[in-house]
C-alpha cells in the first residue's frame, strides 16, 4: 500500500490494545476497540503531548491525556472536555489481507 504506514497485523494488536506509528514527521495512534482500528494523531489539541502516554479505556472508546485531563473520541477524534475543545485528527485506517495500514491523510 503504497503512500500508507504499516501498523502491523491483525493479531498483535488483539482488543483493547493500542500502537504508535509515524507517517513521515506524523505520529499516529491506532487503537482496536473490539476488532474496529482507529487512528488519531497522537498530539492532544490542548498541549503538544502525546495521547499515547494517557490511558485508552476501549470500553467507552476514549483516550485520556495524562497532561491536563482532556479526553478524545477514539472513533471520531471530538474532545468530550477541557481543557482541550478542538478535535484531535482522524485518520483513515485499512486492513488489506490481516496487515492494518493508516495515512496522515490532511
Amino acid at each position: 500500500m503504497d503512500g500508507w504506514a504499516r501498523v502491523g497485523t491483525i493479531s498483535e494488536i488483539l482488543p483493547g490494545e493500542h500502537r504508535v506509528v509515524w507517517d513521515g514527521d506524523t505520529p499516529i495512534l491506532v487503537v482496536n476497540l473490539e476488532g474496529d482500528f482507529y487512528a488519531l494523531l497522537d498530539q492532544c489539541t490542548h498541549e503538544d503531548y502525546e495521547l499515547s502516554a494517557g490511558p485508552v479505556d476501549a470500553d467507552e472508546g476514549v483516550v485520556e491525556c495524562v497532561l491536563h485531563g482532556a479526553r478524545f473520541d477514539l472513533r471520531s477524534g471530538r474532545a468530550l472536555c477541557g481543557p482541550a475543545y478542538l478535535p484531535v485528527a482522524k485518520f483513515p485506517v485499512e486492513v488489506v489481507d490481516g496487515v492494518i495500514w493508516t495515512r496522515d491523510d490532511r
